[in-house]
């Protein structure tokens, strides 16, 4: 039982809890995932099963596309709906909404959440939170390449964004909030899309538990990699390195596009072995 698997996460579970429930329905311990989604949140979550596991480290896509609602007038300790209230102000209305998203186009500087897994010495940040302990959290890159307005209802605001991995939105909808004079907090999230794996395209739980869903197979789930063809696949069987001039990786297959591993440079003239997939 090998292959990809595109599930659409349910809120109130973690990744982690979904990937547990996989391995059940399934009955392998070889299940992981690319890229965590908060337990509130729903939408794409891609697995990886079996001899599939291996291609997890190239799976995790660059870009998202989510679609998320704040609500102005509220801000949480948590950035989200889950959490205690900390601030609050009377909503007396607002303008330039769509000014104001368009704003955080481009590359910027983004403070995560105290409230996510992100390590810091040797500790998650929501486990210094807890503890109530003080921990200096430190700015990321991150990029936002679209964002739009859905619709805008009062003092909740629903807007699509595309951005970068490592983004995050509870954040974002936080820093929207205060360019717009309020407090505010996510109130919803959904994961449209991970890299090249949609919404639309993902299974449910209930789906899956009944059976009604197929895997993607390596040759689809790598198919907008580029690829590099190889007549002998005893090259890389034996992880043999490959003369070429390429300076990125590649997806090397055979010559019935069977995907037999991720190759990269060397810096000396050739492709090496980053990893098997068979």
């Amino acid at each position: 039982m090998d292959g990809i698997l595109l599930v659409n996460k349910p809120a109130g579970m973690t990744s982690h809890d979904v990937v547990n429930r996989m391995r059940k329905i399934l009955h392998t311990k070889k299940v992981g995932h690319c890229g965590t989604l908060d337990p509130d949140a729903t939408g794409v979550l891609v697995l990886c099963i079996g001899k599939a596991t291996k291609a997890l480290q190239f799976l995790m896509s660059e870009t998202k596309v989510y679609q998320a609602t704040l609500f102005l007038g509220t801000a949480t300790d948590t950035y989200d709906s889950s959490g205690q209230i900390m601030e609050e102000k009377a909503f007396h209305g607002v303008r330039d909404v769509e000014e104001t998203l368009q704003s955080f186009i481009g590359k910027q500087q983004q403070i995560p959440p105290i409230y996510s897994a992100i390590k810091v010495h040797g500790k998650k940040l929501y486990e210094y939170a807890r503890n109530q302990e003080h921990v200096d959290i430190q700015p990321r890159t991150i990029m936002i390449e679209k964002i739009k307005l859905i619709s805008q209802q009062d003092q909740s605001i629903t807007f699509q964004v595309k951005c970068s991995k490592g983004t995050y939105i509870r954040s974002l909808c936080v820093d929207i909030g205060k360019k717009l004079g309020y407090p505010a907090h996510m109130t919803h999230l959904i994961r449209l899309a991970s890299g090249e794996f949609y919404l639309e395209d993902c299974y449910s739980l209930e789906d899956i538990e009944q059976g009604h869903y197929q895997f993607m197979s390596l040759e689809d789930a790598f198919q907008h990699f580029e690829h590099y063809y190889i007549d002998d696949e005893n090259i890389v069987y034996h992880g043999k390195k490959i003369k070429s001039d390429i300076d990125h990786q590649v997806v090397v297959c055979n010559q019935n596009h069977k995907v037999l591993a991720v190759y990269g440079p060397d810096g000396e003239g050739y492709l090496k072995s980053i990893r098997g997939l068979f």
